[in-house]
C-alpha cells in the first residue's frame, strides 16, 4: 500500500515514515506544505494520503483545503487527515464531498500505533474512520429531533459507526451480540429517516445527519 504523507512538523512526518515503513507500507512522499502534497499525489498516485490539517503558510485549514481538492481530482486516493484538536467542520467538509475512503483522527491517536494503523487500512480500503473525540461532541452538541429519538445505547452504537468499526468490533466493544448490533443499527437507521436503498452508505449517511447539522 502507497502512502503520501503531508505533515509539516519535522518529527512528526519522520516518526510516520518509519512507522509505515516499519509496518509494511510504502511511503511514496513525505511534504510539509499543501502545495507540495498536490504536486506529490499527481506523480505518485497513492492508495491514501495522511494530511495534517493545519499547513503552511497560513496554518489554518491549508491541509483541509488541499484534501477537498485531492477528493476531486483524485477520487480514488483515500484521504485521513490529523488534526492537534477537535474541529469537526473539517470532518463534515471532508465527508460532504464522498462518504467513502475518509478519515479524522487527532495527532494523539499516532501513539496508539495499532489502532492508527487499523484506521488507516480501513480509509485506504474505503471505509472511514472519526476520532471518537470528534463523535463525542458531535454527538454532545447536537439537540435536533433526530438525535433525541436515539436511545443511550444507540448514541453509543452511532459512535462506534462513526469511528469506522464493523458489528463485530462495535459488539466486542460493547459486549453484546452481533444480531443486538444489527437490531440497533437498524433502529438508528430508521429513526434517522434512513431507509434502505440500493448504493447508498447508510452507516456514514448516519453519521452524516450530525455533521451537517451541526456545521450549519
Amino acid at each position: 500500500m502507497r502512502i503520501v504523507i503531508a505533515e509539516d512538523s519535522v518529527l512528526l512526518r519522520a516518526g510516520l515514515i518509519k512507522l509505515l515503513e516499519t509496518s509494511g507500507f510504502e511511503v511514496a512522499a513525505a511534504v510539509g506544505e499543501a502545495d507540495g502534497l498536490l504536486a506529490a499525489v499527481a506523480e505518485h498516485r497513492p492508495d491514501a494520503a495522511i494530511v495534517d490539517v493545519r499547513m503552511p503558510p497560513g496554518f489554518t485549514d491549508e491541509g483541509v483545503r488541499a484534501a477537498l481538492v485531492l477528493r476531486k481530482e483524485f477520487p480514488d486516493v483515500s484521504v485521513l487527515l490529523l488534526s492537534q484538536f477537535v474541529e469537526e467542520r473539517y470532518a463534515a467538509d471532508l465527508l460532504a464531498t464522498n462518504t467513502s475512503g475518509v478519515g479524522y483522527l487527532l495527532k494523539d491517536r499516532v501513539a496508539d500505533v495499532s489502532g492508527f494503523l487499523d484506521a488507516l487500512r480501513r480509509v485506504a480500503a474505503g471505509g472511514t474512520a472519526l476520532d471518537p473525540e470528534v463523535v463525542s461532541q458531535l454527538l454532545l452538541r447536537r439537540n435536533s429531533d433526530p438525535l433525541e429519538r436515539l436511545t443511550p445505547r444507540e448514541r453509543e452504537v452511532l459512535a462506534l459507526m462513526a469511528e469506522g468499526r464493523s458489528n463485530a468490533g462495535i459488539a466486542a466493544g460493547l459486549v453484546v451480540s452481533e444480531s443486538a448490533v444489527a437490531k440497533h443499527i437498524n433502529n438508528i437507521f430508521a429513526k434517522l429517516d434512513l431507509p434502505h436503498a440500493e448504493g447508498d452508505h447508510r452507516r456514514v449517511l448516519a453519521v452524516l445527519r450530525f455533521l451537517d447539522g451541526d456545521s450549519t
